[in-house]
């Protein structure tokens, strides 16, 4: 019985195919997508039993049309190794009858591969005859034509293809090149193959790149499509030539290269071609324009800029910092490439120059092969050796003015010198120091010669000329008891050690620094960090700080600057340098001129919480000091802006005055320089203005005002301010991260450029960076920001809003993890940073309005001045400015609908404006209010919860409370009201009070849908009416409301529910109390009193009596009970 894996064709392809396309076999033959053992079912498959044109064939026939495409289809055509040409029914037809009669299958099978043998002897044909030469011209030509026209046919045969032979090499080509080649220029088919490259399909070829290559050469030779064909499938090898071989149904050549395109063309991912280019370094045979385009070719693989290729090149390029900053500064490639020619020219000059040089200098050293001690100075070239009577050696004076020995006769030479020790008296045959090997007559060691000597080897050093002395500079330095190899350097103002050195040390502490050290190369380099330590220098010792750098800084292991040499006394001499104890006599001598090493604070000041350790805060200033956004990872993240009319918005540039308009010109030119905007000519225009910010600094916009009304709106939404304030909870330490022009991080399509666009004085420019002002600028950046943190927003890390990004953790040690681990992400994403308006490591932060500090909520203090600072309103404008301001706050004012309704009753329709006494009330109360600073804890869904309701005829409210689990009591975290209808106010008492818990479950079902809670009323009749089985038709419909919720209703009496009652009924002289209120006069009164604050001070060092400090407020326990340490200013009434 015949199974699919007897077929040789079909098991090989069952082997090598891809699992989807496994899947869909699987799902063809037993009507599912299958598990891992796909393979082994479908070897073992031994086709369908029923019959070709049965019922149950045609019901199998109408299944496939319907589930499966065309492409799917054709898929498993590729794997059975038949043909799919014709129409999706006929494809199907085909293939169910193949899978009917497997032995059907297997002969069509083997008759294929006859057909592959023969195309096997006929490559074998092929290769023969590539060996053979054809000649353009001469007799040869109907020999040649006659072995081509065999060979097409030959051809057709591979690759089953019926074309007429003549064609199959272009006879005009072979013509036209006959009259303009010589004839005995002779080309074969391997100069042709030779010619063109292989094709492996490893992951750094480019597909794309080799066919443009392939058709070139095909071109250049005239081949037709059937030797293109050919051809082609001879240049593949590894993965293409394997995945070929499965296709058997590429016949031509356009189907080849479509299926190569298909199959492995790829565009490299960005970071990955980031991580290319900066591995990618200039080659010592490659000159910097051939360096540069090969880069440029590297980049045609993905999305690079002009800029980073230009930065990637120079970085590149093996040579000093200072001689490629000739590169810098170039606005296009056209320009780098001049400059990289200039930049060649002048690296030529100094190689000759310095050839040059290298010559004249040989001249002046003196051949030490003669001289087996000391080296000879000029015009002192002195030795007895060369004064016997025999010498026949005339004395030639060089161009350099050194005597030169020339011999008449090697014999007389080699009588009168060793060349294996140098010793005059003996030649090399009778040397007794043989056996040593080679004399060195650099270092006058024997094992090897001069030329190979490593102990005379150093690395180049700046000449100088007329040097009276040459000191010695590096003493003997040791440094916590480890010798190291130094520099003495009179103009550096710190002592420097390498990082390689300070890890020998047993320093366990490296203390961060805010500085930065200039000197080297006139660069700025930031060091690790310093300490303290001993440091001795010949018989001189001292304590000085000690900059740690990296290894690549300086060759020298230390530097010593001015901080340790002040301590002593020191002179530079013709000996070297000498350092003595202070007060000590030495000789003064003139000393060097060192470049200095000069320190410097950077300006980044860090907003470090006070109460975070030292460790921390060290962590937190070095991962700072060690941040460079350097961009490795892209998103795909860019704005695109559809627009709902054709009609371009068009603007003239207004007229600006002369001191606006040099702000303007210097903001593009800044723009131009960074890549954010360009020189267009769009027909859309949007035109400039100046704005001033809170400083009264200008900032330049663009006004798109007329262009937001026509663009469709992005709506991907904004995270809501309740929703990122109730992801505070368990969180005591938080870090906010401000970034720098945010918008600016997020491309613009190449497409929608051209309505960004915005006129000036100067001309029309368009943006290439997201512009401020767009509508869907926000949301295009919150999808990008969300995007790169996508990971860290899931595990409830990050909560970023627009450019303000919040990172949460429970302690230190957590939070400066977290940081790390953001400011790793933001580098990879090269994410620019405000670190002057960011914040680590603070238990009390401002986010979005609010403060938040240990598990409370507070409004902000700027936007509750702007409340308290509010003008008593004069117009219905000023109304709705005041209500919409503290209606921001509603949450924090209990009562809120009730004690604004007189001020809301102004907004009704054909409501004369009349503001009152009664509405000066409601708007003094609420100012009041807030000024009071009232408290709500964040929302755990693992505290015991509680829902405290009430109603009257005037409104109803709610408070959602929890239990701490730290003082054990309930608090509020959420404070709800609303007013009646006139609809409403005829309803019966417990109606309203079914009202109020309706209303109030609504509100926070957030918070209580899948946790058990408490409903908490003083209406009896609520609890009774709820456990009947026959209601009034709208209390049943609030019933069913409540389903969904694991709730109780508990009653309590009108006197123990006076905090929600108040909520309800008019709020003038009613004022509620809560424990929440009270702390934070209590701590004010308390650090304000002097005996309060001794005691404080006291239980920082040790425990004092009986007293306690918990958050900043004193307790003292008496008789077993934690008391409040309560100071006589809070007992005052405060009118």
């Amino acid at each position: 019985m015949t199974t699919l894996n007897d077929i040789q064709e079909i098991s090989t392809a069952l082997k090598n195919c891809k699992t989807e396309k496994i899947k869909i076999l699987h799902k063809f033959l037993f009507g599912s997508l299958g598990d891992r053992s796909n393979r082994k079912r479908i070897r073992e498959f031994i086709g369908f039993d029923f019959q070709v044109e049965s019922d149950e064939f045609k019901k199998k026939l109408e299944s496939v049309d319907e589930l499966f495409s065309l492409n799917e289809l054709i898929t498993i055509c590729n794997i059975l190794n038949i043909s799919f040409d014709g129409s999706k029914p006929e494809v199907s037809k085909r293939i169910l009858s193949f899978l009917c009669n497997l032995e059907a299958l297997a002969e069509f099978s083997r008759a294929d591969i006859d057909d592959s043998d023969n195309d096997e002897e006929t490559a074998n044909d092929f290769e023969k005859e590539n060996k053979k030469s054809y000649s353009f011209g001469g007799e040869s030509s109907n020999k040649r034509d006659s072995s081509m026209q065999c060979e097409a046919q030959c051809n057709m045969q591979c690759c089953d293809v019926q074309c007429d032979a003549n064609k199959i090499y272009d006879m005009q080509f072979v013509d036209k090149y006959r009259s303009s080649v010589a004839q005995n220029t002779v080309i074969n088919y391997s100069d042709i193959e030779s010619a063109i490259s292989k094709f492996n399909a490893e992951s750094h070829e480019n597909i794309a790149n080799w066919l443009d290559h392939f058709e070139n050469i095909s071109q250049l030779f005239s081949l037709s499509d059937l030797q293109m064909f050919i051809f082609a499938k001879r240049s593949l090898g590894g993965t293409a030539a394997l995945f070929v071989r499965t296709e058997p149904q590429i016949n031509s050549w356009q189907k080849l290269k479509q299926a190569l395109i298909d199959e492995f063309s790829f565009e490299i991912n960005s970071a990955h071609l980031h991580e290319l280019l900066s591995k990618r370094k200039m080659r010592d045979s490659e000159s910097a324009p051939e360096y540069f385009l090969k880069m440029k070719e590297l980049c045609s693989s993905g999305k690079i800029e002009d800029a980073a290729l230009m930065h990637y090149v120079i970085k590149g390029i093996n040579d000093r910092q200072e001689n490629k900053t000739i590169l810098y500064g170039c606005k296009n490639l056209f320009e780098f490439k001049e400059k990289l020619k200039v930049y060649e020219v002048i690296k030529s000059d100094y190689a000759k120059s310095k050839a040059v040089f290298d010559k004249t200098k040989a001249r002046y050293d003196f051949n030490p092969r003669f001289n087996s001690f000391d080296k000879l100075k000029p015009k002192q070239v002195h030795d007895d050796r060369f004064n016997s009577k025999n010498e026949s050696a005339n004395k030639v004076k060089s161009s350099g003015g050194f005597e030169r020995m020339k011999y008449n006769n090697f014999e007389s030479r080699k009588s009168k010198f060793c060349f294996n020790c140098g010793d005059p008296n003996h030649i090399s045959r009778f040397c007794v120091h043989k056996d040593k090997g080679f004399k060195c007559f650099e270092c006058g060691t024997f094992g090897h010669k001069a030329s190979k000597c490593d102990k005379t080897k150093s690395k180049p050093e700046v000449a100088t000329l007329d040097v009276k002395f040459k000191p010695k500079l590096d003493n003997k330095v040791t440094i916590e008891d480890i010798s190291v190899n130094s520099l003495i350097d009179t103009g550096s103002q710190a002592t420097l050690l390498r990082k390689s050195v300070f890890d020998k040390l047993n320093i366990c502490k490296l203390y961060p620094l805010n500085l930065s050290l200039s000197g080297f190369g006139k660069c700025k380099v930031n060091p690790l960090g310093y300490f303290k330590g001993n440091i001795k220098i010949d018989d001189f010792k001292c304590n000085a700080d000690i900059y740690v750098v990296e290894n690549n800084v300086m060759s020298y292991d230390v530097i010593v600057g001015m901080n340790v040499l002040m301590q002593g006394e020191t002179v530079i001499n013709e000996d070297g340098i000498v350092i003595k104890e202070k007060f000590q006599r030495i000789e003064e001598v003139d000393s060097l001129s060192v470049l200095p090493i000069n320190v410097t604070p950077n300006e980044v000041e860090l907003n470090i919480g006070p109460d975070v350790p030292n460790i921390f805060k060290d962590k937190v200033q070095q991962s700072i000091l060690n941040y460079v956004p350097h961009k490795t990872k892209a998103t795909n993240v860019e704005l695109n802006i559809l627009v709902k009319s054709n009609e371009p918005i068009f603007h003239q540039p207004r007229r600006l005055p002369f001191s606006e308009k040099k702000i303007v010109q210097t903001q593009v030119a800044e723009w131009l320089e960074q890549g954010i905007v360009e020189p267009c000519s769009s027909e859309y225009s949007s035109p400039v203005v100046i704005v001033r910010k809170k400083d009264g600094t200008p900032r330049v916009c663009i006004d798109y005002r007329k262009l937001n009304k026509v663009v469709v709106k992005d709506r991907f939404p904004l995270p809501l301010i309740e929703d990122i304030l109730d992801r505070l909870q368990g969180s005591r330490v938080f870090s906010t991260i401000d970034l720098k022009n945010a918008f600016f991080h997020v491309d613009v399509n190449k497409d929608s450029r051209k309505y960004t666009s915005f006129v000036s004085h100067e001309g029309q420019y368009q943006f290439l960076k997201v512009p401020f002002g767009l509508c869907n600028s926000p949301a295009v950046f919150q999808r990008y920001i969300n995007t790169i943190f996508r990971p860290l927003i899931n595990d409830g890390i990050v909560l970023p809003y627009l450019d303000d990004i919040i990172i949460l953790s429970s302690s230190f040690e957590e939070g400066i993890e977290r940081v790390e681990r953001v400011l790793s992400i933001a580098s990879e994403y090269g994410l620019e940073i405000n670190f002057n308006k960011s914040h680590f490591l603070k238990k009390r932060i401002e986010f979005l309005g609010h403060v938040v500090e240990d598990g409370k909520i507070f409004p902000s203090t700027l936007k509750t001045k702007a409340v308290l600072n509010f003008p008593e309103p004069a117009n219905l404008k000023q109304i709705h400015s005041f209500l919409g301001l503290t209606g921001y706050f509603r949450k924090f004012i209990p009562k809120y609908s009730t004690i604004a309704r007189p001020l809301s009753d102004l907004l009704k329709k054909d409501r004369k404006f009349k503001f009152g006494e009664e509405e000066r009330i409601s708007f003094n109360q609420l100012k009041l209010m807030l000024a009071e600073k009232p408290v709500l804890r964040i929302y755990n869904p693992n505290y015991e919860t509680e829902l405290h309701t009430d109603a009257s005829l005037e409104g109803y409210g709610a408070i959602l409370m929890q239990k701490s689990p730290d003082d054990k009591n309930f608090h509020p975290t959420y404070y709800m009201s609303k007013k009646t209808t006139d609809a409403e106010k005829k309803y019966s008492s417990y109606e309203l009070e079914a009202l109020a818990v309706i209303e109030a479950v609504k509100k926070f079902r957030v918070y209580l849908l899948g946790i058990p809670f408490k409903i908490v009323t003083d209406c009896s009749a609520l609890e009774k009416t709820m456990q009947k089985k026959d209601l009034v038709t709208r209390v049943a419909r609030w019933a069913l409301l409540l389903e969904e919720f694991d709730y109780v209703i508990e009653h309590r009496s009108g006197t123990r529910m006076t905090h929600v009652d108040a909520l309800s009924r008019s709020p003038i002289n009613i004022f509620c109390i809560s424990f929440d209120n009270i702390l934070p006069r209590l701590k004010s009164a308390q650090d304000n009193d002097n005996e309060v604050k001794a005691i404080k001070e006291l239980l920082r060092i040790s425990a004092y009596e009986n007293y306690c400090d918990r958050n900043g407020i004193l307790y003292k326990f008496v008789e077993g009970k934690e008391l409040v340490v309560v100071c006589l200013t809070v007992c005052k009434p405060k009118l």
